[in-house]
């Protein structure tokens, strides 16, 4: 099928806000992130979100529709991004899903349907406050008798998606494993032309990981992680643990220099820069663009042009 909307993915600092803005520029396009931490408000620097300047002028999509106390799924990312790229196409625009966080893009892609329950029914709380009186290992027990495809996926340190998964049996009488391969035998709700982006050389994407660090280091990241915390936002969040966050948040708590926090936030960025190579090179139809030591921006969108020509996408 003819492809309908762009996915630039690879990993952190691999340029993929610049060429998604010049193409959506070139090809009247809005942009939809996938970034799992670029969602949060006030978390800006640490986060790499695009300024309004380097936005260029285009429409970006799921930036900022979360508090950072709040916990954000990928089941709710979908249900907001989806009618956000159903109206692009709407409108006669390319939807341009870009981002680092390859569970996102996927689940987009695929408008992936996840397993339902009652809000607000008490059953997670009651679940929880099993755990702390039975013990984890109780549950997982119940879970492998009901789901023991489930049981055995999950690590037994699991709590919330060992949690998850007796909620949705619970409430719906059918076990997450059931539901999650009567979703995936469903078809694509899009069909993408991917690009992804890296490095030719190893050693050059950490460089520039490296130089990235520096550069929110020298914007503020130390005050914005600060202001988090003076704001209340508690160290089990799930915002506060995003790469740079828990790293900075710790060195702060513990009264060690600033800059010990900047070197492991650049040592976990390139071990969570390992991980999305092997996540997107798991896509035998992504198309690679692949940078020199000094990337050549105009070749590689003019290369980008082509293919999305090439693809009928335009």
């Amino acid at each position: 099928m003819k492809p309908n909307v762009l996915v630039i993915c690879g990993p952190t600092a691999s340029g993929k806000t610049a060429l998604a803005v010049a193409l959506a520029q070139r090809f009247d396009g809005e942009v939809v992130s996938a970034d799992s931490m670029q969602v949060y408000r006030g978390m800006d620097i640490g986060t790499a979100k695009p300024t309004p300047q380097e936005m260029g002028g285009i429409v970006h999509h799921m930036l900022d529709v979360a508090q950072p106390e709040e916990a954000f799924s990928v089941a709710r990312y979908v249900s907001m991004a989806v009618p956000i790229v159903d109206d692009i196409l709407a409108r006669g625009k390319l939807p341009i899903i870009a981002g680092g966080t390859g569970l996102y893009v996927d689940h987009l892609i695929a408008g992936r349907q996840f397993a339902p329950f009652p809000q607000h029914s008490g059953l997670r709380e009651a679940l929880q406050q099993r755990v702390r009186a039975e013990g984890l290992p109780a549950l997982r027990c119940e879970l492998a008798q009901v789901d023991p495809e489930a049981a055995q996926r999950l690590h037994p340190n699991d709590e919330k998606r060992i949690i998850r998964a007796l909620e949705v049996y619970h409430s719906t009488g059918k076990t997450i494993s059931q539901h999650n391969r009567e979703s995936a035998a469903l078809p694509n709700r899009y069909t993408p032309l991917t690009l992804a982006l890296n490095y030719r050389e190893r050693p050059w994407l950490w460089a520039r990981i490296d130089q990235r660090v520096d550069e929110m280091m020298a914007r503020g990241l130390e005050g914005e992680v600060r202001g988090l915390l003076d704001s209340g936002v508690p160290l089990s969040a799930t915002s506060m643990q995003a790469i740079g966050y828990k790293e900075m948040a710790a060195a702060l708590l513990e009264g060690r220099p600033v800059r010990e926090g900047a070197e492991e936030i650049k040592l976990r960025s390139r071990q969570y820069a390992k991980r999305q190579l092997t996540w997107f090179r798991r896509n035998a139809q992504a198309h690679w663009l692949l940078w020199e030591e000094r990337p050549d921006f105009s070749s590689a969108l003019q290369n980008a042009t082509n293919l999305i020509l090439a693809s009928g996408l335009q």
